[in-house]
């Protein structure tokens, strides 16, 4: 079992490990292009690093977007997709998807709130926007690590060291 370091959080602010991932699906786009992303198809390929952001365009959250695309190559080599999800509309994160994102992952919308409620990832003082947290998913969709922070340098450090982490998945 994967443990969660360095990582302080008030009680309940994270899905635990080992917790079933809710499914979902959410409008989305890749280099600009929508499609509907689903988390349960992805799943079928391998782990998901699933990464909440608060606001597409934020300083924060480009400088996250363009270390995902950056690394993108070694989560593939790992097995992993990834998927950012924020409460920007479709049509904002369309462009995101093609601009911060440089075209390498999709990004998910979810203007309802209820993915990111449902992986108690709303900022809890700004419960509009969602809080930055990465989790990663297992192939079998129990959440195998997450990592919460504000400060979105170590998000892509963190969550590939834990996917290389993964037992390899059954055949």
């Amino acid at each position: 079992m994967m443990l969660c370091l360095g990582v302080s959080l008030p009680a309940a602010a994270a899905l635990d490990i080992g917790q079933p991932a809710p499914k979902f699906s959410a409008p989305a786009a890749l280099d600009g292009k929508a499609f509907t992303y689903s988390l349960g198809d992805a799943l079928q390929k391998g782990p998901v690093v699933l990464y909440f952001f608060p606001a597409a365009f934020s300083t924060g959250c480009s400088i996250e977007a363009h270390a995902f695309a950056e690394a993108i190559e070694d989560f593939k080599a790992v097995g992993a997709t990834v998927i950012g999800v924020s409460t920007d509309d479709p049509e904002t994160l369309a462009k995101f998807s093609s601009q911060s994102c440089q075209g390498k992952f999709p990004v998910a919308s979810d203007e309802t709130r209820a993915i990111s409620k449902s992986f108690d990832a709303l900022m809890q003082t700004r419960p509009e926007y969602a809080n930055r947290i990465s989790y990663v998913i297992s192939p079998t969709g129990a959440i195998a690590f997450y990592y919460q922070s504000l400060n979105p340098a170590k998000h892509v450090e963190k969550v590939l060291a834990a996917v290389k982490e993964l037992p390899p998945a059954r055949k």
